[in-house]
């Protein structure tokens, strides 16, 4: 748990601007139960804005409440246009850094399919690191030009070395953040060529957008662009490039080993003042946002109407939870077939598959990701539905 100081820059200077008590400890572990689901361990979420470096965290996150393992359903892998931003960036990826038979190394691999897309498309060797991974639901035939490693990566894994090493998606479940990424840079030692990539949620956003449903508890650090091209930069890496995709969603940083030489700051680096002005801002904004929501929620159950989420990932677990809404919707929709059949945490709604809507027929579908409001409103009208649909 947090001992006051930053896990970035090691600053004390830390001021908390948002509280959320007892929210569940894990958003997309498959509960097969109503009762697991709505019982299981939570923790408390408290951010804490670093006035030195302007890295955010969850001073109250416990890593003790964490379980990583093949019941952690995180995949986006059913959604067409998830990957088809997917094959985009491995290919850029791919013929920005020359990765062609060239060893990759990937942090938090999920269920393999990025690392997968990297070998397959530029016939390179991987290996990938992540309890969650299931390997019943690998379906690469590479054979012996990818494996899997069930573990988190450590030390005990530096002499796995690479050409390239990425990380998606996983540095925003790590607290320590500072000691993980000079891990990282230490099992690299001298091998000044190779190239770190970092995919994580963008916080600029979610400070501006007030996007209240891309906090929890998995989530206990969030970075700007500022903040994470500074820490890479005190962990022994020259920062290259950091940029922004999938609608802003999406950070991502491109690094190489320094020979103890800081590298200078990036422009886009120069964000501490807005931060600090929308940190200010948030807890009204998230007041007059979540008021909002809840009226209207609410209106459309008083109306006899039936409403549905769409997307049963860690954004409705937050969704639900912080706006406390039970009853007034009954179901959550996920095209993920692994997760149908099971229960949301904290609130215990049932997911249901696509086709259930054709019976059900809502009034209104309410889109976790905005970025997906094309795809689904497509899958609607295939099923002849026209409800009304609003996007987060």
């Amino acid at each position: 748990m947090g001992n006051g100081k930053c896990p970035s820059c090691y600053s004390r200077r830390i001021s908390i601007f948002y509280e959320k008590r007892q929210v569940p400890a894990h958003s997309v572990l498959l509960f097969p139960s109503r009762d697991e689901a709505i019982n299981y361990v939570r923790g408390d979420i408290v951010l804490g804005f670093c006035q030195k470096c302007g890295f955010i965290s969850n001073v109250a996150f416990n890593p003790e409440l964490h379980e990583y393992s093949e019941r952690y359903e995180e995949t986006q892998g059913f959604s067409p246009t998830f990957n088809a931003f997917s094959k985009k960036l491995a290919g850029k990826l791919i013929e920005k850094y020359h990765l062609r038979n060239r060893d990759i190394l990937e942090i938090g691999c999920g269920k393999g399919e990025f690392l997968t897309l990297l070998c397959q498309m530029g016939h390179n060797r991987g290996v990938g690191f992540d309890p969650a991974y299931v390997s019943e639901r690998h379906k690469s035939d590479l054979k012996d030009g990818v494996r899997f490693i069930k573990d988190f990566y450590s030390e005990k894994y530096s002499h796995y070395k690479a050409d390239f090493i990425c990380c998606k998606m996983t540095l925003e479940h790590i607290y320590e953040t500072a000691e993980f990424v000079r891990m990282v840079r230490s099992s690299i030692e001298n091998r000044l060529d190779t190239v770190v990539f970092f995919q994580i949620p963008e916080v600029t956003r979610i400070l501006k957008d007030c996007a209240f449903e891309d906090i929890y508890y998995e989530h206990c650090s969030y970075f700007s662009p500022g903040s994470l091209g500074r820490l890479f930069r005190r962990c022994g890496f020259h920062v290259m490039a950091l940029e922004t995709d999938y609608d802003g969603q999406y950070l991502m940083i491109d690094g190489i080993p320094n020979n103890g030489t800081p590298s200078p700051p990036l422009p886009e680096e120069d964000d501490f003042r807005q931060l600090s002005v929308l940190v200010e801002r948030f807890p009204k904004k998230l007041e007059k946002k979540t008021l909002k929501w809840k009226t209207l929620i609410k209106k459309i159950y008083a109306d006899g109407k039936r409403a549905v989420l769409w997307g049963s990932g860690s954004k409705a677990v937050s969704f639900l939870t912080t706006l406390d809404i039970h009853d007034e919707i009954e179901f959550v929709v996920d095209i993920n077939p692994y997760r149908r059949g099971t229960y949301m945490a904290g609130t215990g709604h049932e997911i249901v598959a696509p086709e259930f809507l054709k019976q059900y027929r809502p009034h209104l579908v309410i889109i976790m990701n905005a970025v997906y409001k094309d795809e689904i409103s497509g899958d609607l009208a295939k099923m002849g539905l026209n409800p009304e649909i609003l996007s987060l």
